[in-house]
């Protein structure tokens, strides 16, 4: 199956310039009940009140390649040990809020065992992170229910298509 290349534009928020370009490893991760886990965060900063739902994944640190990076995010956002099943795609997308340009690296990994998170502070205390754990169908209703904010909408539009893809690799697969 071919890599997903989607390049997304922003429009919640006018464009005035890109500063920066941030390379991002995120992952759909597929747990052993079948149900797909993510992070739930509760905002109220510059993009407004709001509450998210989002795959694991962070910056990519020097020195750290793609794969490397997703895995640690797992452990750190979820306390997932897990394995990469695939690479799925990548997202190009802006956030012209914070004149950032945002590569998002997907990768599709089935998680192994759970553990303790390691968030850092502001993950805590200014995002309020938690985990979640949704079948297929729970998780499209719920990134829906989350696109009626302008970020709500902006993460939606990045991600629906890449779970909507995970969702086509793992269905192919168990058809085997």
């Amino acid at each position: 199956m071919n890599e997903l290349y989607l390049e997304l534009k922003d429009g919640a928020w006018p464009f005035t310039y890109t500063d920066h370009d941030r390379q991002i490893a995120r992952a759909i991760v597929i747990d052993e009940e079948g149900l797909y886990c993510f992070v739930r965060a509760e905002r109220d900063d510059d993009f407004g009140k709001c509450t998210l739902i989002e795959t694991a994944g962070g910056g990519i640190e020097k020195g750290e390649s793609e794969e490397q990076a997703v895995l640690r995010e797992l452990r750190e956002e979820l306390g997932a040990q897990a394995e990469i099943v695939c690479k799925i795609g990548v997202v190009s997308d802006y956030y012209n809020l914070i004149h950032r340009h945002n590569i998002n690296n997907y990768f599709l990994c089935r998680a192994r065992s759970f553990g303790e998170t390691s968030l850092t502070a502001d993950e805590k205390r200014v995002f309020h992170l938690s985990t979640l754990r949704l079948s297929y169908e729970e998780a499209l209703k719920e990134y829906d229910k989350r696109a009626a904010t302008r970020l709500g909408s902006l993460i939606c539009a990045r991600e629906q298509p890449i779970l909507k893809r995970a969702h086509e690799i793992l269905c192919a697969s168990e058809s085997k």
